[in-house]
């Protein structure tokens, strides 16, 4: 489902996020863009993007599974990157992800073991960055970024963001005219971060229904029975969602300091 206020020009977009990439990445004197390739719809835009603006010599592709990675997700982001061409590295993260848990002497929480994957995943992108003198393009949408839907220091972290002007369905629009495969474009997101890790483990709702009233509550600016009426949800889900929104308002902000 989507509504109205959600449908989008996806050809007016592209040429938008183009020249978007490009002037952002002239202007920082950068060799080029790493992006990081999960196999999931975001990721798999930006890289499609990141060609288009830049070229296949200009993008290099990092995959970085673990243990809990789909082999059909990996798979994926192989098929993609050698459609376009780039350059690729694969790179296992399993044995640093435990040895960096192991060193801590500590039982962590699953939540905190699991985003540790994404700061050792944005660790080496950065180190693959920071060598190539190249820009890490981010792949957060809007729908993650309202919601702090990602890891503070991990998938959070990066040089510039080329989609999060846009909700998760209206990335999978711009991914359909992108011409990316439908197993891609219609892919459930999922962070993979445990064992049958799915986005809505975590979110009161999916994105197709959930966006709507993300749209309706941050963009009209409607109330939160309004937004749940619009989005056939209950009350309740918007009223997490809105909590949410509250609670990692740190992840959005620079870290507080005085003056």
């Amino acid at each position: 489902m989507t509504s109205g206020g959600l449908r989008i020009d996806a050809a007016r977009e592209t040429d938008r996020i183009v020249a978007f990439i490009r002037s952002t990445v002239g202007g920082a004197g950068a060799e080029g863009v790493e992006v990081s390739l999960s196999g999931g719809i975001d990721s798999s835009v930006v890289g499609a993007l990141c060609v288009r603006a830049l070229g296949k010599d200009k993008v290099v592709g990092l995959l970085l599974p673990s243990e809990h990675t789909p082999p059909e997700d990996a798979e994926d982001a192989r098929g993609l990157a050698s459609a376009w061409g780039i350059r690729t590295e694969t790179i296992q993260i399993t044995k640093t992800v435990k040895t960096v848990l192991e060193s801590s002497r500590l039982e962590g929480t699953r939540v905190a073991s699991a985003n540790v994957q994404a700061r050792v995943r944005m660790t080496i992108a950065y180190y693959f960055a920071n060598t190539l003198q190249l820009l890490v393009a981010g792949t957060g949408d809007k729908s993650e970024e309202t919601l702090g839907f990602f890891t503070k220091g991990g998938d959070g972290l990066a040089d510039f963001l080329p989609i999060a002007h846009l909700y998760k369905t209206q990335v999978r629009l711009l991914g359909a005219y992108l011409g990316l495969p439908s197993g891609v474009v219609e892919k459930p997101a999922s962070p993979q971060l445990w064992p049958g890790h799915k986005a809505t483990d975590e979110l009161p709702a999916d994105y197709d229904k959930l966006d709507i009233a993300l749209h309706r509550l941050f963009d009209l600016k409607s109330g939160v029975e309004e937004a749940a009426a619009e989005a056939g949800l209950p009350v309740s889900a918007v009223e997490k969602a809105l909590e949410m929104h509250r609670r990692t308002a740190h992840k959005r902000a620079l870290p507080p300091s005085l003056e």
